[in-house]
């Protein structure tokens, strides 16, 4: 067991050689049982899914994590989170892209991120089928399989490629359907991914920029760690991101996307 160091002490390159471990574990798992998983009923909407694959991808990670620190608190989607007393949190999404797994139509990743307090200090965005892992720890910068990123300033507007990630619900479909509306003129092309990989592409500059709209916590709190670490300019209605809008871009491009979709939105 590791024990919990003093809030400033906590060594989090271990935390984050914890985190991606399970977090390959977990997508090891996702592969392996895709032919085999049972969805759930739908949660919030019909188009909010879940499977028994999800389900047990947080009962992995949480079990990982609580063996290592159990005094810490964790805040997960499928319902596996429980109170701390450390002042430390993990928020884990065990599988961000639900609809893209089980359709088998896109990417999907693993995210956890730890905060202190209101403070992210580590990140882990896995993405099992690429076999790729994002990872930051704040103040540390960002990297992927261990190799350095850094975000590019951008191209010009229209040149741009903007990643647009939402959460299907008819209300937020009708709010994301004005954005894109007005951005898909405006810039050079956009592709719709899950938020997490939303941003960890534009830290590997994949992407040019970025919006995501009515997330929830565990969709981008590793993702925008590992964004801002590598370089990306996040922030929502004001200077701070948010989970009911955010939006990302390099140094360049910033000034002019981030007016387009606070507009729009």
């Amino acid at each position: 067991m590791t024990r919990d160091l003093p809030a400033a002490a906590r060594d989090l390159l271990t935390a984050r050689d914890l985190a991606a471990g399970l977090a390959i574990r977990a997508g090891r798992l996702q592969l392996e049982r895709r032919d085999t998983l049972t969805m759930g009923a739908p949660k919030a909407h019909a188009n909010d899914v879940v499977s028994d694959v999800d389900i047990a991808s947080e009962r992995l990670i949480v079990d990982g994590v609580t063996a290592a620190w159990p005094d810490d608190e964790i805040q997960a989607e499928e319902g596996n989170g429980r109170p701390g007393s450390s002042g430390w949190s993990w928020v884990i999404d065990p599988l961000d892209g639900t609809r893209n797994y089980v359709s088998r139509t896109g990417p999907w990743s693993v995210c956890i991120a730890l905060y202190h307090g209101d403070q992210a200090r580590m990140a882990v965005v896995h993405d099992p089928a690429a076999e790729e892992t994002f990872t930051a720890v704040d103040g540390g910068g960002a990297f992927l399989n261990g190799r350095p990123m850094s975000a590019p300033a951008g191209p010009p507007l229209a040149e741009a490629l903007v990643g647009v990630s939402f959460q299907p619900n008819p209300r937020t479909k009708d709010r994301a359907g004005r954005v894109v509306r007005d951005l898909l003129p405006r810039v050079g092309d956009i592709r719709r991914i899950p938020a997490a990989l939303n941003l960890v592409y534009q830290a590997a500059g994949r992407l040019d920029g970025g919006v995501a709209l009515d997330t929830k916590l565990w969709d981008i709190a590793a993702g925008a760690l590992i964004a801002r670490e590598a370089g990306v300019i996040l922030g929502g209605r004001g200077p701070d991101f948010s989970t009911e809008l955010t939006v990302g871009a390099g140094a360049g491009l910033w000034p002019e996307l981030s007016e387009l979709v606070r507009a729009a939105a």
